[in-house]
């Protein structure tokens, strides 16, 4: 059975029976049978075929018989009374009662143009093999806690003993306490003017990013992201009814930003620049001549700098990480933290905010940040109850990214594994837990790297984020989380290296 013969049945049955693919969805559903809507996305894209038991449902609903579903006759699809369709309740209705159409709901408009790829379709499907009794060797998502990295018993026995304390709202800034930790820490960082008003709490990073972007972003406003990025970034701005425009990090130059490109892309809509450094997903590290060269063309063109740092701890290499904030008193930044990676707590989600610089250029803004924290209430308080503590005395964190530390063992030996690969290319990352290979064009012609990623799911059951999840527009690059253990992760780069002794596109 032939992807493209499959995928083109399917839609002429769906086509036939007037079916769009929630109507299908829905069908299934009344079968009491399980289909995903990823799965019908990637059989109507022809990525993948279903299995057996999902072929028989497909053929029931549609009424079409499963050799003609698999491309196989020339027959047309069948009448069968006997499929459902969404109006076969009409049918049933009672004598001269009048029934009208059910009404359907679709998303919003506004999300036809956000995507958010480190989970998407793959992961999706699998989860679904995983249903089936798979075992997937996951190098795709940064969150700690499943790979055996444990949170700091100070920081477990705070919280618990705080919980009573913490049941009601908080200042929907966030805690006094929280908020004071993270001033002095942001002094420590030399990031200037920073007052206890000018800190929010936030239920992670992500939370924050969104909350900005909506009270900052004007339809029309550009905002300058990296490529490649975190692709929430690009997805608030969107979201927000703005322009994310990628200015470009060069791989030749172990992943900075190209200033170069920067300049180039900054119009006269052009309202702020985003940087993420340390970088997700390169694992690359921004030193201060690099930070300067921003501050220059940001100060020039008089943009807002936002500067994401959650990784800022994750330091490898005796490399020193420096708060572009602190190169910026005299413009309007915004800086965010937290401690869902330093502290291995990314399921507490607890993040933050710092604005910092000349505030003057900002009132305006910074009221409408106060209003959507506001409108949310306050960020979690039992997680903000913590902060004081991880933030105060030994950072556990440090002795992952030392010499012999986990995670720093771990970056040396996916780095090394991965230049053993013959067609693989790498640049060696100084930060957090991600790096980011490139595949030979010449050798392997990746044109999909949606493709790349479903084959090498169904292949050889590993599961890593393809380049384009971050908004990387060359094909052939893809992202591994180096968290797990050495030796899962020796399983998993096996796998790799088999998979490229013969896969091509």
């Amino acid at each position: 059975m032939g992807t493209t013969a499959f995928c083109d049945r399917l839609k002429e049955a769906m086509a036939a029976k007037g079916l769009k693919q929630v109507d299908v969805l829905q069908l299934a559903a009344q079968h009491e049978k399980k289909l995903g809507k990823s799965q019908l996305s990637q059989y109507l894209s022809g990525k993948t075929l279903p299995r057996p038991d999902s072929l028989a449902l497909l053929a029931q609903i549609l009424g079409v018989s499963e050799e003609w579903l698999q491309g196989r006759g020339d027959a047309q699809p069948l009448d069968d009374e006997s499929s459902p369709t969404p109006s076969d309740s009409q049918a049933h209705a009672p004598a001269r009662q009048e029934v009208r159409a059910m009404k359907k709901f679709e998303k919003s408009s506004k999300l036809n143009h956000v995507s958010y790829d480190v989970r998407g379709p793959a992961l999706d499907e699998a989860m679904r093999m995983e249903e089936d009794g798979i075992h997937i060797l996951k190098l795709n998502i940064g969150n700690p806690a499943p790979f055996g990295f444990r949170t700091p018993d100070e920081v477990v026995q705070d919280m618990a003993s705080q919980l009573r304390d913490t049941e009601g709202y908080s200042d929907s800034r966030g805690l006094f306490a929280a908020r004071k930790a993270i001033m002095q820490y942001d002094q420590i960082k030399h990031i200037p003017n920073v007052t206890m008003n000018d800190i929010y709490t936030g239920n992670g990073v992500s939370d924050l990013i969104n909350m900005v972007m909506q009270a900052m972003v004007e339809t029309g406003d550009e905002i300058l992201v990296p490529s490649p990025d975190y692709p929430l970034w690009t997805a608030c701005v969107t979201l927000a009814g703005g322009t994310a425009v990628h200015y470009l990090c060069d791989e030749q130059a172990e992943w900075m930003p190209d200033i170069a490109d920067i300049r180039a892309k900054v119009t006269s809509n052009t309202k702020a620049i985003v940087i993420i450094n340390p970088n997700n997903p390169t694992g690359a590290l921004y030193p201060r001549e690099v930070l300067e060269e921003i501050v220059k063309v940001a100060r020039e063109n008089q943009l807002i700098i936002l500067s994401d740092e959650i990784y800022d701890r994750l330091v490898m290499d005796g490399e020193e990480h420096v708060s572009i904030a602190s190169l910026a008193p005299d413009l309007f930044c915004i800086t965010f933290n937290g401690l869902s990676k330093s502290h291995m707590i990314a399921g507490w989600r607890i993040g933050w905010i710092s604005i910092s610089g000349n505030k003057r250029l900002g009132r305006g803004l910074m009221e409408g940040i106060n209003m959507m924290s506001n409108m949310r209430l306050c960020s979690n308080v039992p997680a903000q109850s913590i902060v004081q503590t991880a933030l105060g005395g030994h950072q556990s964190v440090k002795d992952y990214v030392v010499e012999g530390g986990r995670v720093r063992n771990q970056r040396d030996f996916v780095y090394e594994r991965l230049r053993q690969i013959d067609g693989i290319s790498v640049v060696k990352p100084k930060a957090a837990f991600y790096v980011f290979p490139r595949l030979d064009p010449n050798k392997f012609n990746i044109t999909d790297d949606e493709q790349f990623q479903l084959d090498l799911l169904q292949d050889k059951r590993v599961l890593i984020v393809p380049g384009k999840g971050f908004n990387w527009e060359t094909p052939g690059y893809f992202r591994i989380v180096f968290l797990p253990r050495r030796a899962v992760l020796g399983e998993a780069l096996d796998a790799i290296e088999d998979f490229l002794s013969y896969y091509r596109q």
